[in-house]
């Protein structure tokens, strides 16, 4: 689901037209977050307010959870999505291989525990086996470290610091991605992220 910034006259009436309950800005409310759920009900991906209203005016989804405002135009009045499900199926590869690696979906695949010691502070990220010894910057290859642990181990193999992780680095479920795409999951968001895991 790439980025899209709605436009033409049904975007401009809905935001013209716009009735807000409560003390938040047109602006505020467009620029939160929308769980896009696959057609089997599936989380696959987290999208804009904006991009999540172009997919309901294109028919191409469905609102599955309502928030507590809608949107008003002559024609059309769309309630606030917080969960949608888009309409036909769309395969998604079911491995995270592809997925960019960042320290924040590894802390959060490692429970933000240092993988050597199980300190839960001044996290930062290790390749089990170095680069410099031919290591890849793959998800099986790099785990959440404390600083210390880091230091500690160095540029050697696990083996030679006496350094196992705590668990093998695999790549992590489709619902890490969606977690760390938010600062924080809408109790809406809840039960379909606890189907999926």
């Amino acid at each position: 689901m790439g980025s899209h910034t709605p436009s033409g006259p049904a975007w401009s009436a809905l935001q013209s037209r716009h009735q807000r309950r409560g003390p938040q800005t047109l602006t505020e409310t467009v620029s939160g977050r929308v769980l896009v759920l696959n057609a089997t009900f599936e989380p696959i991906n987290v999208c804009s307010i904006r991009r999540a209203i172009v997919l309901l005016l294109k028919q191409k989804a469905e609102v599955v959870e309502r928030g507590s405002w809608e949107l008003h135009s002559e024609s059309t009045s769309i309630t606030r999505p917080v969960v949608i499900r888009l309409v036909s199926y769309v395969h998604v590869p079911r491995t995270a291989q592809r997925r960019k690696i960042t320290r924040r979906a590894v802390f959060a695949r490692d429970g933000w525990t240092c993988q050597y010691c199980g300190s839960r502070s001044n996290l930062t990220v290790d390749h089990v086996i170095p680069r410099s010894k031919g290591g890849s910057s793959s998800w099986e290859n790099i785990v959440a470290s404390c600083a210390p642990c880091n230091r500690r181990k160095g540029d050697r193999l696990p083996l030679q610091a006496g350094m196992q992780p705590l668990r093998p680095p695999k790549a992590p479920r489709a619902e890490i991605f969606i977690a760390v795409s938010s600062p924080s999951i809408p109790a809406a968001w809840l039960q379909y992220l606890s189907q999926a895991a």
